[in-house]
This record gives structure tokens, sequence and C-alpha cells, in this order.
């Protein structure tokens, strides 16, 4: 009897320790694409996503990085922005494990659903929940401080903010838009028309992917490539010079235009005519000019016979 009862204690023993650890163990608190971030902390990568559990840091590189929340929602880091996420003890009848979101710089969008646990930290000011409801948070913080918050819709739950210091509080309530010079709570603009989220990332026109696939190493379209050699063979070849001489000053320069064709199928390209190399190339040109009259010259001659008569020449 004595032997089943040690036994069983040693079974109880193993389970509660094995509880512990689990316990101890923090949940996920969401993923993120490694191709748009850099991740510092405890994570796992699966599937090009890094997995962030416990304490974690996220870095967006030069595009928005979004953090798809275990719990539901997201969370964007905007270009070039630094957020600490950190899941907090799960409070007595919570349904989710609450989270505290640190912003270094930049700015975030953050998209669930509040718990009265979440937190929101900037590094002059911290938020907390009022009550429980459909978040959806924009904050941007700037370089001497200024904190642009937008606490969207109508539904969303009041935020506590107050500074640091504890000096100064301030109450946001669902669908206002402000700005805190310097991260102040008694320096507010009540009605703050810049955007307090993530700039739109700069896109690409069809017409500058054309014209970027012309210079770049992409394929050229084929007439700018005839237009620039017309007859690259014959210019390779000696045969035709690469660029058309130009007229010495006082002198009259014609350029006579052809039309080439071949076997191969009709061409529309003109230039100068290239070589006889090709056999079956026909080239068509205008005439040439028409002599000029000898009758100036022949004037000339019995002009001169008649003086030499007239003084006595033979």
């Amino acid at each position: 009897m004595r032997m089943i009862d040690r036994n069983a204690m040693a079974v109880l023993f193993v389970i509660l320790c094995a509880a512990r650890v689990g316990a101890q163990q923090p949940s996920p608190i969401g993923t993120v694409g490694v191709q748009d971030a850099t991740v510092a902390g405890a994570l796992e990568v699966s599937n090009g996503r890094a997995v962030l559990v416990g304490n974690t840091t996220v870095t967006a590189k030069d595009r928005t990085a979004e953090i798809e929340l275990r719990r539901g929602g997201t969370v964007k880091v905007c270009a070039t922005s630094g957020l600490h996420l950190t899941a907090g003890k799960s409070v007595d009848g919570a349904a989710e494990v609450p989270l505290m979101l640190a912003l270094d710089r930049g700015a975030i969008e953050v998209e669930m659903a509040a718990a009265t646990g979440d937190v929101v930290t900037t590094p002059d000011l911290r938020f907390t929940m009022g009550g429980n409801g459909p978040l959806d948070l924009q904050i941007r913080v700037t370089r001497n401080g200024d904190t642009c918050v937008e606490n969207r819709g109508a539904k969303a739950p009041v935020l506590n903010i107050v500074d640091q210091f504890g000096e100064a509080s301030y109450q946001l309530r669902a669908g206002q838009h402000v700005l805190f010079e310097h991260g102040s709570l008694k320096e507010v603009v009540d009605h703050e028309s810049s955007a307090c989220g993530c700039p739109p990332e700069p896109t690409m026109t069809v017409a500058d992917a054309l014209l970027n696939s012309g210079t770049t190493g992409g394929t050229a379209p084929a007439t700018t490539a005839a237009e620039q050699h017309p007859f690259p063979e014959a210019v390779s070849a000696g045969l035709a010079p690469a660029a058309v001489p130009q007229a010495p000053p006082g002198q009259v320069h014609t350029q006579v235009a052809a039309t080439l064709s071949s076997g191969a199928g009709p061409d529309t390209s003109t230039g100068p005519v290239a070589s006889p190399k090709n056999a079956n190339a026909a080239a068509t040109a205008p005439p040439p000019p028409a002599a000029a009259p000898k009758q100036s010259k022949d004037l000339v001659h019995v002009v001169g016979r008649f003086f030499k008569k007239l003084f006595g020449g033979g």
C-alpha cells in the first residue's frame, strides 16, 4: 500500500513540474515576414515568417512590416520604425494575454480587439485602455518628440494617457485626432490634420516601369535600337561611317535617303546606303542631277577667238 502511494506521489510530482514548466514558457505573440523586418529577441522562423515569442523587437526595413497577432488583428510597423513587443501576465478571467507595445521611433498602426491590460508606450507617453473594444490606433513620433495620435472608430475604447513622469494626464476619446507637441500633454493640438500612421509607400507607374526596362538592363524597344544604329553591320565592317559627316562651311552638302529591301521581308528603316555586301539588297535613289550646259564654256571660246583676230592674232 505504501509502495503504491509512493508511486502515485512520484507521478503527481512529475505532472506538476511539467505543468509548471509549460506555464513558464511564453506563448507566441504573432508572426512577421523576415523579408520585411529585422527581428531581435525570442523568436522562431517558420515558412519565411518569424514567430515572436516573449520579448522581441521588430525593426521594419524600407517597407511596412505587418505583424499578425496570435490573438487576432495586426500591428503595422512603418518603414524604418522600431517596436518592442512583450506578452504580459494573464489576468484572472482574461481571454487573452495582455500586450505591451513600446514604440521607439517612427510610426505604427494597431488594429486589434483591445483589453484593459494592454499598454502602448512612446518615449514620452504611456497609453492604457479605458475598456475593451475594437482598437484602431495610429501613432507617429518625430525626432523632436512630437507625438501624433489618432484613436479611430466610433466604438474605440477611451485611451488614458499619462506622461512618463506622472505629472499630467489626458483622455483621448473615440474618434479624436491630436498632436502632443514635444511629447507634452500640456501642449496639445486638438484638431490635428496630418496623418499619424504609415506614409504612403512609393509606387512605380507603368510608364516608369517601361522606361526603366530600357535603361536598367531590360530589353530596349526595337525602334530605339534601329534609330540609334540603322546599319550596324555596315558600320562595323567599315563600309559606312558611324555618323553622317558634316559639310565644311560654305559648301552645300546633300544627304540621300534610300529604302533597302531584302529577302528577309520588308524593312522600313531609312538611312545612308550601306554596302553592296548583300547581293539581294536593291537600292533605289533619285537620279543624279543633269550635267550643266556647256554653252557658257563655248561662248567664252568664241569671244576669245574674236578678240584674237581683232588684234592681229593667228
